[in-house]
């Protein structure tokens, strides 16, 4: 009886221990002080490296039992390297990813699910961005570090000297155009309303922009186009709506209005343009207000113009933290914990904010001084803002990067003059399709 009695108690001591041992764990999600190392990636960007590595080491304060070690190099390097890594199965256990590869990863199953954690911890009425990451089955697979939204720049000093008057909110793109060729003006001063301007001899443009994010995406979604359907499977191209988006431009690079591909081939970068007072005005995304600071211009900046029939749009790429789906249970957990610490710490991102290479993530934070007062230079941070009405991506999925180059090489021989505008987005559309039933249809 007295043996019987012995094992029962030290059963129940021992189920005791296992249960408060079981609650220790649960309370802590890398367990009871057990430490983790966690692996960050992310591209490097000059200044901003130290301030990243300054937040690295509060957040270790506050989780001692997380070591944090960094794997970063200049951005083309760093996903080049990264698509090399995950294929091996040995990428960072969390890394920031380029908004518009978001898609990328997580149709090719490299990155976690974060839905769930998002619902769990995160008020989504608290930040910008977080929707952007959302697939159409309503899935989450990142969460913004930095949001890039796109608006209308403007060099004030040229809009002096040409008697211009600056941009406003009610501008249609027909109203920029108009402008913009006041603002053109050849090696003579002759401005491109001039019937003796020479538009080969074009010394100052109107309107300069590249690409798909600061050039033809964001007219032809405010004309009622676009390029993909909201499937991400199928192409949109050749619709009426995007030939008349592409022939306003078309007209405004034939004028000389607006710089076409060879113009920029005349600059160190596409970017350079704006920053040097080769251009009154250009489509930018927040990133593009340090160049125009550092230039010292005398500029700001305004929401896009509207379309034909009163729409807006403005492109967004959201730079977002995410986590690899191959990182283990106290890594992933790891890995939300510092994601947490960025999006909800006023201080973190006050202190990112401060950078200037990005609208915060945090809406009370965006919306303060911290932001919309912060430089030396004063301009109208709340366009920024306001564009977030009509903002969207840039029809991102796991093939961006193949039919934005098909789709590229079509519509700059348009804007060259080599083809028809029909012909050109006829092949586009034909090729972008393409592109995507080789990944999809498989």
């Amino acid at each position: 009886m007295a043996r019987r009695f012995v094992s029962l108690t030290v059963s129940m001591m021992l189920v005791l221990f296992l249960f408060m041992t079981g609650c220790s764990s649960s309370a802590n999600p890398q367990g009871s002080g057990d430490q983790v190392e966690l692996k960050l990636g992310f591209y490097s960007s000059g200044a901003s490296d130290a301030k990243m590595q300054e937040l690295i080491d509060g957040f270790m304060k506050k989780h001692p039992n997380i070591k944090v070690t960094t794997e970063t190099a200049p951005y083309g390097q760093f996903f080049q390297k990264l698509d090399t890594r995950i294929a091996a199965g040995n990428a960072p256990d969390l890394w920031l990813s380029d908004g518009v590869l978001v898609a990328k990863y997580a149709e090719r199953g490299a990155i976690k699910d974060l839905t769930e954690w998002i619902d769990k911890d995160l008020n989504k009425e608290d930040y910008y961005g977080l929707d952007f990451n959302k697939d159409a089955e309503g899935r989450y697979w990142a969460v913004p570090q930095g949001i890039q939204i796109g608006v209308l720049f403007y060099n004030k000093d040229l809009f002096d000297q040409a008697g211009v008057s600056y941009p406003t909110e009610d501008w249609t793109y027909d109203d920029l155009k108009k402008a913009a060729a006041k603002l053109t003006l050849d090696s003579k001063g002759k401005n491109a309303d001039d019937p003796k301007f020479d538009g080969k001899s074009v010394s100052q443009f109107g309107l300069t922009f590249f690409s798909i994010t600061e050039g033809w995406f964001p007219v032809m979604k405010a004309y009622g186009g676009g390029v993909l359907d909201p499937t991400m499977k199928k192409s949109i191209i050749d619709s009426p709506e995007n030939r008349q988006a592409v022939e306003w431009m078309v007209d405004g690079m034939k004028r000389g209005i607006i710089t076409d591909p060879s113009d920029l081939k005349s600059f160190k970068s596409p970017m350079e343009v704006f920053p040097s007072k080769s251009a009154a005005m250009r489509f930018g995304i927040y990133a593009r207000v340090l160049a125009a600071n550092e230039s010292g211009l005398n500029h700001d900046v305004t929401l896009l113009p509207k379309g034909p029939s009163g729409k807006r749009f403005a492109p967004v790429i959201a730079n977002s933290w995410v986590i690899n789906n191959k990182a283990d249970d106290a890594k992933a957990k790891a890995a939300w914990e510092w994601i947490k610490y960025w999006v909800t710490e006023d201080e973190v991102q006050s202190e990112w904010a401060v950078l200037g290479e990005a609208v915060p993530v945090k809406k009370s934070v965006a919306n303060s001084d911290a932001f919309l007062n912060s430089g030396n230079k004063k301009i109208n941070k709340q366009a920024f803002l306001d564009s977030f009405e009509f903002a969207g991506t840039l029809d991102t999925n796991a093939v961006w990067n193949e039919w934005v180059q098909v789709f590229g090489d079509n519509v700059d021989r348009a804007f060259l003059g080599e083809v028809p505008v029909n012909k050109a987005l006829g092949e586009a559309d034909r090729g972008v399709q393409k592109t995507l039933d080789q990944f999809y249809q498989k």
